[in-house]
């Protein structure tokens, strides 16, 4: 065969493959285009895997930026125990030059499957060795302990101390196991809504609904608005089913942007959580069938927007608490929910037989209440991001567990799989978690060693 005839028949293969990669990397198809990364991608960020430009910079590549970009906010509001700027003293740089702990990317790295621990971390485990090599001496209690025990007892973590830090601790020894009160807080967005108008709201009914007449009228779902928050506050269809009242831009189905004009914190944090992230990239609404945890069959075609969990007339947040949920989710941590002692007590709530925040639904846990502003002028806001607490889990022990229970036996169970697993329906094993004990012995110590 002639040279110009390899030529011809290169130029074709080259042609044959760029065409098959060009077609894979602007297909729909992500079971195609997963061929072509470079390994498999973290728990965190397999949602956006499609997006490769949410990490990769085309001049600098992945940076700290890029990292910082989506969870520069988490970190502050953890007080981040190791910021980069922790390590500008010159006295670091030996250190900085066997872990370059100012580089996100020093820690967390992407499609290296076989590196990857918990938390996203692809450093060996005992890591803090690096820094705290002489803690032994500083603390006789560390003595013999591993380096690689450090996050994975139930003892430190890395970026957020916030529940495991010693003055936290040594503040809440001793609680009794279950507290004499035993409730979250109670919404009050409606209430405070109401109070910042300067004149009463009429409510609207029934017969107050306005829409186009070349949409046809739905009684049920006509009534079901009408017994709704919206319809009490004075929104009526046209302002969500519609862009421009004046023009005929109608739309049976409402997007998260349009819920978001109203409801900014409540959208911000479900664009930041797993079910809401692809959106916030520009991409598809996720769908369960996409995702790794096990999910319920009839429920892997469906495309999570804010309506996926609230009815977008019936706004009744019970629903989205519990029945939303378990409508898609089918692990087993999910499926032992109903026989829990928790499930009784949302039951028994529901039922009128316990006070209002008494139960403990799915989003007590998931999306819990946080109490904002002054004592006197409360703010309760609901965190929509649904996976802000379950990494690292300690994070639910402060906003949740403690609502009822005391710091020990919060943290003994959410550091046992097995409860998790049964969602807290077996004895919790009591003092598996050291830490308390050990803050008790360094403070005695430490006061001993006081003239």
């Amino acid at each position: 065969m002639s040279s110009w005839m390899y030529a011809l028949v290169w130029l074709a293969l080259s042609l044959l493959v760029g065409s098959s990669l060009g077609v894979v990397l602007i297909s729909d198809d992500n079971v195609l285009k997963t061929t072509y990364l470079p390994g498999k991608t973290t728990h965190g960020h397999y949602q956006i895997e499609m997006k490769c430009s949410a990490c990769h910079d085309p001049e600098l590549g992945v940076t700290s930026k890029s990292c910082l970009d989506c969870h520069e906010d988490q970190l502050k509001e953890a007080l981040d125990t190791h910021p980069a700027s922790k390590f500008n003293d010159p006295t670091n740089a030996p250190r900085l030059a066997i872990l370059d702990a100012q580089n996100c990317i020093a820690c967390h790295k992407e499609h290296v499957p076989h590196e990857t621990h918990p938390m996203g971390v692809t450093l060996p485990q005992d890591f803090c060795f690096h820094c705290h090599q002489e803690i032994a001496e500083e603390r006789p209690s560390h003595k013999n302990l591993e380096f690689h025990t450090c996050q994975t007892s139930g003892c430190h973590n890395y970026h957020d101390n916030r529940t495991l830090n010693e003055n936290f601790l040594h503040k809440n020894l001793d609680q009794p196991d279950h507290l004499a009160e035993q409730v979250v807080p109670q919404r009050n967005a409606l209430a405070r809504y109401l109070a910042s108008q300067e004149e009463p709201i009429q409510p609207l009914t029934a017969k107050d609904a306005v829409f186009p007449a070349s949409v046809e009228r739905d009684e049920q779902v006509i009534s079901e608005w009408a017994g709704s928050v919206h319809a009490q506050v004075g929104v009526n269809c046209n302002d969500c089913h519609t862009q421009d009242p004046k023009a005929d831009t109608w739309q049976n189905h409402v997007s998260h942007e349009t819920c978001q004009q109203c409801h900014e914190d409540e959208a911000s944090g479900f664009l930041v959580g797993m079910h809401g992230m692809r959106l916030a990239q520009g991409l598809s609404p996720m769908t369960p069938g996409a995702a790794r945890l096990p999910m319920k069959h009839s429920s892997l075609h469906a495309e999570l927007t804010c309506s996926s969990c609230h009815s977008p007339h019936d706004a009744d947040v019970r629903v989205a608490a519990v029945d939303s949920c378990i409508k898609c989710h089918n692990d087993e941590h999910t499926l032992a929910y109903q026989q829990s002692p928790h499930a009784k007590l949302w039951r028994d709530e529901l039922a009128g037989t316990l006070p209002p925040g008494s139960g403990v639904s799915c989003a007590t846990c998931h999306m819990p209440r946080e109490v904002h502003g002054s004592s006197k002028n409360p703010k309760v806001k609901v965190v929509h991001n649904q996976n802000d607490n379950l990494q690292p889990n300690e994070k639910m022990v402060r906003g949740v567990c403690m609502q009822c229970h005391g710091l020990q036996y919060s943290l003994d169970a959410i550091h046992d799989p097995h409860q998790i697993e049964s969602n807290f329906n077996t004895p919790v094993q009591s003092q598996s978690v050291e830490s308390l004990e050990m803050v008790r012995k360094w403070f005695e110590e430490r006061k001993s060693r006081r003239p």
